[in-house]
């Protein structure tokens, strides 16, 4: 019976994915509950009317959540949501709510779901409710992860040109993988459900990237921080060597082996790039001009571009 209704719950999930995007956290296997995505308290189906959700004359449930099997309880940052196992025009009712640590419901005698979210962490369980009090504890397995960065030598990264990004451990068949959290900022702390996770982290827009997999343990918080070898160059275009930036000039860059990467606009061209070899090309009124140059990690760099007709090509052979 009870699989059924996990059954029906997935379908109705499924459909409500293709109705609006909506925010996930993941719930673990707690007592037989499959995998369940379980999406915000605003696509749940609400109780109806004024009736207050604490409902006198019903069981005392007490619920409490741990980070381990043997962890104390979390005393903050829980969201609590309280579902009847039974479907409702294709949604299971929400009968209550809770936010903070340890929380307290009355709730009529039956079977529930509760699910409690701790950051990107979660766990669903079945409790049952009867006249008597009791307490339900639900184990999140989870922990922490802070990520940084540094530039070779342990160089600090400006926090405002690096972000990350938090996947799913393991690929797709196709090579994918999913993406968990987006833009994560260095040095917060993501909590998670332990286990393996891809983690890119990006300098600045272009092409510094590193990849690598974290673990992270049930009660332990993960610091990581991973090194780029990239360097922040601003290219301009001169008449003379030191001389002033030449306004609307358009740019292009090109890695080592003359793919396109970069395209600007402007008398500065700034940028974060990854440690090699690159050719970058200015045109300005009809003419165009290119410069080799090399990106050393760590080394940031002005590049003058010389606006000479010795310096200059053929537009048809820079288009090329």
């Amino acid at each position: 019976m009870f699989e059924g209704t996990v059954r029906l719950f997935l379908v109705w999930l499924g459909a409500l994915l293709l109705m609006a995007p909506v925010s996930f956290a993941m719930a673990q296997n707690v007592d037989g509950v499959s995998d369940l995505k379980l999406p915000g308290i605003s696509s749940y189906a609400t109780p109806k009317g004024e009736t207050s959700l604490a409902l006198s004359g019903g069981g005392a449930i007490t619920l409490s959540a741990q980070l381990t099997d043997k962890g104390s309880d979390i005393t903050r940052g829980i969201v609590w949501r309280v579902f009847k196992p039974q479907a409702v025009n294709g949604k299971l009712p929400m009968v209550a709510s809770a936010h903070g640590g340890t929380a307290v419901f009355q709730l009529e005698p039956g079977s529930y779901l509760v699910h409690a979210s701790y950051g990107r962490a979660g766990a669903t369980k079945r409790i049952t409710v009867g006249k008597d009090a009791k307490r339900e504890s639900l184990v999140l397995d989870a922990g922490g992860l802070k990520l940084d960065a540094v530039l070779s030598g342990g160089v600090r990264i400006p926090p405002k040109k690096l972000r990350f990004s938090i996947y799913e451990g393991t690929a797709e068949t196709n090579g994918d993988r999913a993406l968990i959290i987006p833009d994560v900022e260095p040095n917060s702390v993501v909590r998670l459900n332990a286990g393996i996770y891809h983690i890119v982290s990006t300098y600045g827009a272009v092409n510094a990237v590193i990849r690598s997999d974290i673990r992270v343990e049930a009660g332990k918080l993960t610091e990581a921080t991973v090194e780029h070898h990239a360097a922040e160059i601003t290219m301009k275009l001169v008449r003379e060597t030191g001389g002033e930036a030449i306004a609307d000039t358009s740019w292009s860059l090109l890695n080592e082996s003359g793919d396109p990467i970069k395209e600007t606009v402007g008398a500065f061209a700034s940028m974060v790039l990854a440690e090699g070899d690159y050719t970058i090309i200015a045109k300005n009124r009809d003419r165009i001009y290119q410069k080799d140059f090399t990106v050393v990690a760590g080394q940031n760099q002005e590049i003058e571009v010389l606006a000479t007709e010795a310096a200059a090509i053929d537009p048809e052979e820079g288009a090329d």
